[in-house]
């Protein structure tokens, strides 16, 4: 199993808010853990909620045992929630901050996911297939039979999300388990990636190219060369 990691301010932004993980060593008792964070907020806030979220995560599952892959997710991002909405409150310029979060990590071959907001997981096997489900309100119209899917990635509200961490006192993440199979690629990736970049595309440079860097570092630039309208977060797991 390889793993690599990378984020990119993108062509229109100032700050970069979005913040990865990257460990395929042990954190706590899970034998690897990756996140991918993409923080909201006023110009210091985004970036400041992102990095709280996945340092409150890792500090509260190093702390975590004996407890299964999904409580111990479930419990880090709601700490990670409680954390950012703490902070939010420490300075004027935080106030109202939040971030998304997809997490996961690898146990015995089965891949547990936690999410909340847009920032996505893929599973590339056969095909591409986006295992999370975006909190977003075009996703909302989407499955209300409102929007066509192929006209949500242009939707002028693209960019609403109807659930981020650390903006409210509750939230509710959701939760996914995905067997694996030899050669499987993993995708946690921001909006900055998901909006410029097909579903298609994606698959077809994954499944194109052998080194993980490479690929990563090739579906930024591609992002970038559509447009660059957000930072880009990537995490990509090979089995």
């Amino acid at each position: 199993m390889k793993a690599f990691s990378i984020t990119d301010i993108g062509m229109q932004r100032k700050v970069n808010q979005d913040y990865v993980y990257c460990s395929e060593a042990a954190v706590g008792s899970l034998p690897n853990l990756y996140i991918v964070a993409d923080g909201m907020g006023g110009h210091k806030a985004g970036d400041y909620a992102s990095r709280c979220c996945v340092e409150s995560m890792i500090r509260s599952v190093t702390s975590e045992v004996l407890k299964s892959p999904v409580s111990i997710l479930e419990h880090a991002i709601q700490n990670a929630n409680a954390y950012v909405l703490e902070q939010s409150k420490t300075s004027k310029e935080y106030e109202g901050m939040g971030t998304t979060v997809v997490a996961a990590t690898i146990v015995d071959n089965i891949l547990h996911v936690g999410n909340i907001g847009d920032s996505r997981l893929y599973l590339i096997r056969d095909k591409i297939e986006q295992i999370t489900e975006d909190h977003s309100l075009v996703e909302t119209m989407v499955r209300t039979g409102e929007l066509m899917p192929e006209d949500a990635r242009f939707h002028p509200n693209k960019n609403i999300i109807t659930r981020a961490l650390g903006t409210n006192k509750e939230v509710k993440a959701d939760f996914f388990e995905v067997k694996l199979e030899k050669a499987d690629t993993i995708l946690l990736c921001s909006d900055g990636l998901s909006n410029m970049v097909e579903d298609e595309e994606i698959e077809r440079i994954v499944k194109q190219m052998d080194n993980i860097k490479e690929t990563s570092e090739t579906l930024v630039d591609l992002a970038n060369k559509n447009g660059g309208a957000d930072n880009i977060a990537i995490v990509m797991v090979r089995i």
